[in-house]
């Protein structure tokens, strides 16, 4: 029993929080549960906190609530918007976990004496690492890889060694939580409400119309705007008396010009990686490397010197982006990743 063992864990209204909740209750721990105010999209958390709160009343725990939208504008609303501004593509969940649920979240746990801290997402840790999900289409390692090393002991992952379809059945054979077992899910960024591009538009100007160039230089068509693209996007510009899909290759933010070309032409055979987050302290190694979401990892060798990694991979992966996370795994091992700078 673990009666003497306070956690806090973050409540967000859905099915995972709240059946990890449950969980963490019936495991002897004393729970209470946190709801964060993030990001200011309109009517979001008077539905969600309402959620959060039916929730925590159901399991029969406290629920705090913080505002934290400054925090959040200034450390992952902003970056969001810079990022894309520079021609870049950005991982806003990453920054969160980090910065807020893990970070802020942790400050919040110290004020209320919790020694651990838990989420529903679907990761494992022995304290020292993460490691991938057992359920791999849930499984979400890749955006907790920059999260400060040093709270990875007070951790508790609930559902790491379940299986998503396993947590829908146990809320939907409990009265009173079969609405959270059929409650719609969100996979996007939860303060996009339709496209990334409708969200900048209030901040930056993304309807600049500007050239389309070939590797050579040359002026073969125009777009409308560079931020309207992302590496390896084949839509949405001209390029004149092209017979085949042509792909953006490279985006110059300073000249509003994206470079495209032949999908073969997006290959990419190495990256040099930028602020990492490293759980162990090797310094040259043979590993794997997840370079986006929902791809497989490829094997690479990777040499850390004055906190870059430089990685080379053993095949080639298309679609590779500057300002995205780059992850690396032994097995289903999380040893840690960075911010590709270079491609």
């Amino acid at each position: 029993m673990n009666k003497q063992k306070k956690v806090l864990i973050g409540m967000s209204g859905g099915v995972d929080s709240t059946i990890s909740a449950l969980l963490l209750k019936q495991e002897g721990y004393e729970v209470e549960g946190l709801y964060m105010k993030l990001h200011s999209k309109p009517g979001y958390h008077e539905v969600h906190q309402a959620r959060a709160q039916a929730a925590s009343d159901f399991v029969g725990i406290k629920l705090h609530v913080i505002d934290l939208q400054d925090t959040f504008n200034e450390k992952v609303f902003q970056p969001f918007i810079d990022t894309y501004a520079e021609g870049k593509t950005p991982n806003p969940c990453a920054l969160c976990n980090r910065n807020l649920k893990f970070g802020e979240m942790v400050k919040f746990a110290d004020s209320i004496e919790a020694q651990y801290i838990a989420t529903g997402h679907y990761i494992k840790t022995d304290g020292s690492y993460f490691y991938a999900a057992d359920d791999d289409t849930k499984d979400q390692s890749y955006f907790l890889f920059y999260v400060e090393k040093s709270v990875l002991p007070r951790l508790l992952f609930p559902l790491g060694s379940r299986q998503k379809s396993d947590i829908k059945k146990i809320a939907s054979s409990i009265e009173g939580l079969e609405a959270f077992a059929s409650q719609a899910e969100s996979s996007e960024i939860c303060f996009v409400e339709t496209t990334y591009t409708d969200l900048l538009k209030d901040f930056v100007d993304v309807d600049n119309v500007g050239e389309v160039l070939d590797k050579d230089g040359n002026v073969v068509g125009e777009h409308k705007g560079y931020m309207h693209y992302t590496i390896g996007k084949r839509k949405g510009f001209t390029v004149k008396g092209a017979h085949e899909p042509h792909y953006v290759l490279n985006i110059n933010a300073k000249t509003n010009q994206i470079v495209v070309g032949k999908k073969e032409e997006l290959a990419c055979e190495s990256v040099v990686l930028d602020n990492l987050n490293m759980f162990n302290d090797s310094v040259e190694f043979e590993t794997s490397v997840k370079l986006r979401y929902r791809t497989k990892a490829v094997a690479c060798h990777v040499v850390i010197k004055e906190n870059k990694a430089y990685v080379e991979l053993k095949e080639s992966v298309f679609g590779v982006a500057t300002g995205q996370a780059a992850v690396f795994y032994d097995d289903d091992r999380l040893i840690g990743g960075g911010w590709i700078a270079e491609v």
